[in-house]
């Protein structure tokens, strides 16, 4: 807001049992295609902008693919699109996994705590690491209290309503259907090269929940203008910390003012 941007956030909430049926298309043509209509309505405009993260990314290209007019500009950020990939665990252990039997012996809701030990698991050495992080910050009350909040906000994982869990993990984490084009959502097929918006793809050089080569190929499947940015860091770090503050923000503000006509 300080660069002269009105920010929206959508809050996802906490799903309950009762939302243990939601889909990709609820998510993308029911909540977000809603968030978009309001603010449209709201600043008399026909296009936004969108800045998104991760699962976030790759849903808002699935909503930008099915509604362009809709669109300006899209920042995607650490955002998997391509999921044959070797690199990272995450992606070689989902091919292995029976998500029908996993989200049925969870009722349907996927819990948060379930999916944080797993990316745990993934660099188990981090717990460590944050440790020797805790003891070096006892003596600096600003840093130790910006230590306790990152692990609290780290903590609080919402669970995953399961049919839309279970869709994302087959469809495209062990199918790869959005690259290759062949993945439905509402009844259509899901085409990247029909995004109109201008697309900024962020990635980072030492993501591994989603590492390079799982966001890179976005930029080669799209027919629109498109730029990626490579981040010197991790997965959170690209939207978190102080260091995404002074060398990205900018640079996506400038990227969306410069398409502001």
């Amino acid at each position: 807001m300080d660069l002269g941007l009105d920010v929206y956030l959508i809050d996802w909430g906490y799903p309950t049992r009762a939302d243990r049926y939601l889909s990709i298309d609820d998510y993308v043509n029911g909540y977000i295609n809603n968030c978009v209509d309001v603010i449209r309505k709201k600043h008399k405009t026909d296009k936004i902008n969108i800045i998104s993260i991760c699962q976030g990314g790759t849903l808002s290209l699935i909503y930008s693919a099915l509604h362009p007019s809709k669109i300006k500009n899209l920042v995607t950020q650490v955002t998997p699109v391509n999921f044959d990939t070797k690199e990272g665990l995450l992606f070689r252990w989902s091919r292995d996994i029976d998500y029908d039997k996993l989200v049925e012996g969870y009722n349907g809701l996927i819990p948060g705590e379930f999916l944080n030990e797993g990316f745990a698991m993934l660099k188990p050495m981090m717990k460590f690491q944050k440790q020797q992080s805790l003891v070096g910050s006892i003596d600096d009350r600003e840093k130790l209290l910006m230590f306790l909040r990152m692990e609290k906000w780290i903590a609080d994982s919402p669970d995953q309503a399961g049919e839309c869990f279970r869709q994302f993990m087959k469809d495209l984490y062990q199918e790869n259907k959005l690259i290759k084009g062949e993945l439905m959502v509402g009844g259509k097929k899901v085409n990247l090269k029909n995004i109109k918006a201008s697309v900024l793809n962020i990635y980072a050089t030492e993501d591994h929940l989603v590492p390079p080569a799982a966001s890179i190929p976005l930029n080669e499947n799209l027919t629109c203008e498109n730029e990626a940015i490579s981040f010197k860091g991790g997965h959170i770090g690209v939207f978190v910390g102080s260091k995404s503050q002074k060398e990205l923000a900018p640079k996506v503000v400038e990227f969306l003012k410069k398409r502001d006509k």
